[in-house]
């Protein structure tokens, strides 16, 4: 039986690296045995807490990562076992009751900030990717995406931004692309960096 690949894509906030993710995975290689994972949906279930409670909550630390679970599923998908990955509802700050099936493939692709920070998961790697985009366009598509998809206003991002996102990030998330096997450059239209890393990627999944 062909070995599980497994593939890490680490960046920051709003970096890209789940558009570049979902291009490969569901577009490019979409006919290959190639799946992506989010680790937005393994944050810890804080359905005990109140909503105010949860709204305090630092999601920019990794501690609110079940790490636990998230190699627990790794492991599985490695053994050619499905898994069902919870389903995270940021506007709620807490898991929904369902939960999406999973299947084994020959690739698993998982991106998040703390993709390359935690020593689990780069034990099981088997290739590593930091997408590296400048922060100021990080920031404004933060922003974009917070207002438009997370009801938040313009001040309430740039309160929870400088508050948390910023030292977070220059602390767990900037040093770990000492962890990356390749440091990809990326902005809208870098279609040499996707393809890049689809040729790389559907070599190992044919």
């Amino acid at each position: 039986m062909k070995q599980v690949s497994i593939i890490l894509i680490a960046g920051g906030t709003a970096s890209g690296k789940t558009t570049v993710s979902q291009r490969v995975a569901d577009v490019i290689l979409k006919d290959h045995s190639v799946t992506h994972l989010s680790m937005d949906n393994y944050y810890c279930d804080n359905s005990n807490m109140s909503f105010e409670e949860r709204k305090k909550l630092n999601f920019d630390h990794p501690n609110l990562i079940d790490i636990k679970l998230l190699v627990e599923h790794i492991n599985k998908l490695k053994n050619r076992q499905p898994i069902e990955v919870p389903i995270y509802d940021f506007n709620e700050s807490s898991r929904t009751k369902e939960v999406s099936i999973v299947n084994p493939v020959d690739v698993i692709i998982l991106d998040g900030i703390f993709a390359l920070h935690f020593k689990e998961l780069l034990q099981l790697a088997d290739i590593k990717l930091f997408i590296k985009t400048p922060d100021d366009i990080r920031f404004i598509r933060r922003l974009s995406r917070d207002i438009a998809e997370r009801g938040f206003t313009t001040e309430q991002v740039i309160n929870y931004y400088t508050q948390f996102v910023r030292p977070m990030h220059q602390f767990f998330v900037e040093p770990s692309i000492n962890n990356a096997d390749v440091i990809i450059p990326y902005d809208e239209g870098n279609e040499v960096a996707i393809d890049i890393i689809a040729t790389k990627i559907k070599s190992i999944a044919d």
